[in-house]
């Protein structure tokens, strides 16, 4: 080496050497690191990319490593939490003053155009003609009354009140100093709404005690019990037309619109009518499906509960060929519950019985035959779902569950349309009807528990044939990024399309899925058609915030089982071919010959098919019967529970 050259190589180094020591000495001002410490892992840092790059690499990979965990460790830990159940709170109610009643409207108030401001004009201006005297009513008289009235209400029921009587100010419960005939018919009506699932304490008024009272005393008594009459009327229409419990305040499950209700018409229904407590029942909702749960109840009230209730074991599980003490309670409960031609079927079977424990062929066939006519699959397999078709349920439970679907039937339109699907994921059915057709009704798969499907109804659409799957953010966050997270490519190779916001495809290994679960970068992630695709040949879909849908699916087995909550919430439906056939008003073949293009296309439907994703434990079946159905995701209890609330906060109003 020429010296010329190791001189100029010696000077870089002592001039590399002194930029390094200039830079610590910042660094541990800065910071109050150990200078000779510093000094050295950096140097050594330096040396090692200079004179040893391959420990350097080494260096490098174990950083990479490292960070790598440290990112699993985070993607793993990233969660997207499920809608939640919240703590019921009650409708308000407020004290409503209705001293604004106590004078009479003489005059008419008029904007005056120049100034802007408001200014009272007589309703009659020509001096031509002659003014008939005002005639004070009956309520006019008993009006001063108001000014120390005041009702505690619900705020729809106070501003429907005073808008009432402002514009029609007159009795319509009282008349000559006494409660009218009208408002005794009326206080019957009230008084048996326990028919319509409603508390009859919630419309209680009591008649006022006038014995000894005349003159302004009797004119105030007669006008609270008519304020207080009119206010009952009203909270029960209220309570009828909308329910008494809001179920968007009992989870966000829930999304459904609380319905606006005409107070002011409707006590000018009850103002006209001849019949006061026909129009009591006409309030009600008058849907053939409220009626037939209406009749039911009625049906369920009158019998007594049944002293000769079967019990067998709730965790009884018996296959064919084994042995359980419970097999005298199986028959026994076949033999009381199976119809008559089960039994005249099974005539010899159940004859021939003797109290044994072993689950024989014969005994097989007969519970097969028993499941098929419950409606279960017919495996001959004694479990949960069978043994509740057995014993049935309990009268007070039947009640009970009647009660709750007349609630949840007024959180719906009154009228569902001639044209729809409904689903009832309790009974984990489809149906869809249409006038001059028979309904088509299948079964579908709903979400599991921890992926519940809301309670909503929408309008369908789309039909899909070929669909892309698009993966709800839920899913990548939850069940996608662990995967991710220790193969960066593992969207790639299992028929994934990973794209920006903006439409570009990239590679599933070049996204920083940490920053995708905390929502500093956006994705969108999607499965190609085919075989293997999770939305199976065919979506239908009704475009909500919850990105739910009816489709297709691989995963036919399921269909098989009695208890059918296995989906991330969308709708699974067994024959969807039919289904998007039916809501297209096309044939079946139709909808093969579109799906076997094996293009990704869409189809718009015509018409208005509304589509009710409901939850109903109780509903008609087509038959006319009520069915009654297993609380999958104990929504009962929450909205047993807040009723009782409600029911807490009207009593505490009640007494106070």
């Amino acid at each position: 080496m020429a010296l010329g050259e190791g001189s100029r190589k010696n000077r870089t180094r002592s001039v590399l050497g002194a930029s390094l020591r200039a830079g610590l000495m910042a660094t541990v001002l800065f910071s109050g690191f150990n200078l000779a410490t510093v000094e050295t892992a950096t140097a050594q840092g330096l040396f090692q990319r200079l004179f040893n790059p391959e420990a350097h690499r080494r260096q490098q990979e174990r950083e990479r490593q490292q960070q790598q965990q440290d990112l699993r460790k985070k993607v793993v830990s990233a969660r997207v939490s499920a809608p939640r159940y919240l703590n019921y709170t009650p409708d308000s109610w407020k004290t409503v003053s209705l001293a604004e009643l106590s004078e009479m409207k003489t005059a008419e108030v008029q904007p005056d155009v120049q100034s802007g401001e408001v200014a009272e004009t007589p309703a009659v201006e020509s001096d031509s003609l002659p003014q008939a005297p005002v005639v004070p009513t009956a309520f006019d008289a008993a009006r001063p009354a108001l000014k120390k009235v005041s009702l505690t209400v619900l705020p729809e029921v106070g501003e429907a009140v005073i808008s009432y009587y402002r514009e029609h100010p007159d009795f319509v419960w009282v008349k000559d100093g006494k409660p009218t005939d009208k408002a005794m018919a009326m206080r019957r009506g009230l008084g048996d709404t326990a028919k319509y699932a409603l508390n009859p304490d919630d419309y209680l008024v009591d008649l006022p005690a006038t014995a000894g009272l005349e003159g302004e005393a009797l004119e105030a008594a007669m006008m609270r019990f008519e304020m207080e009459m009119s206010a009952a009327v009203l909270t029960y229409v209220l309570d009828s037309r909308r329910g008494r419990v809001d179920p968007n305040r009992i989870s966000e499950y829930h999304d459904l619109p609380r319905h606006a209700v005409d107070l002011v018409s409707a006590l000018e229904g009850f103002k006209n009518a001849s019949d006061v407590e026909a129009e009591v029942a006409n309030v009600q909702p008058q849907s053939d499906h409220f009626r037939k749960l209406t009749e039911e109840l009625a049906r369920l009230k009158a019998e007594d509960e049944d002293a000769d209730q079967i019990v067998i074991a709730p965790d009884t599980f018996l296959k064919a060929g084994k042995s359980s003490p419970e097999m005298k309670n199986i028959v026994a409960a076949i033999n009381k519950n199976g119809s008559e031609e089960l039994k005249t079927a099974h005539a010899e079977t159940l004859t021939a019985y003797d109290g044994a424990e072993l689950y024989s062929p014969e005994l097989v066939e007969l519970v097969k035959a028993f499941q098929k006519e419950a409606k279960l699959t017919p495996d001959g397999i004694i479990g949960k779902n069978t043994i509740n078709a057995m014993v049935g349920e309990t009268n007070a439970a039947k009640i009970a569950k009647v009660e709750l679907a007349m609630e949840r039937s007024r959180w719906l339109p009154e009228q569902l349309g001639e044209r729809k699907v409904f689903i009832n994921q309790a009974a984990f059915t489809a149906t869809y009807t249409a006038p001059g057709e028979d309904p088509l009704s299948m079964r579908v798969v709903v979400g599991k528990k921890s992926n519940q499907t809301n309670f909503f109804y929408d309008k369908i659409q789309i039909v899909e044939y070929n669909p892309y799957w698009g993966v709800p953010y839920s899913i990548i966050v939850n069940e996608m990024l662990p995967k991710l997270a220790k193969d960066p490519s593992y969207l790639d190779r299992a028929g994934y399309e990973v794209t920006t916001p903006g439409g570009r495809q990239i590679s599933s290994s070049a996204v920083d899925w940490y920053a995708v679960a905390s929502k500093q970068q956006s994705v969108n992630v999607r499965q190609y058609p085919g075989s293997s695709n999770a939305l199976g040949e065919v979506k239908i879909l009704f475009p909500n915030k919850h990105h739910i849908y009816m489709h297709d699916t691989p995963a036919k087995s399921l269909f098989k089982k009695d208890m059918r909550a296995y989906s991330h919430g969308c709708i699974r439906l067994q024959d969807p071919k039919a289904m998007a056939a039916a809501v297209l008003g096309k044939s079946k073949d139709y909808v093969s010959s579109r799906i076997s293009g094996g293009q990704n296309e869409q189809e718009r439907v015509t018409g208005d098919i509304p589509v009710y994703v409901s939850y109903f434990t109780a509903w008609p079946e087509q038959d006319g019967t009520i069915g009654f159905y297993t609380d999958v995701y104990d929504r009962d209890m929450h909205l047993l529970e807040a009723i009782e609330k409600t029911e807490a906060a009207r009593e505490k109003v009640r007494t106070s």
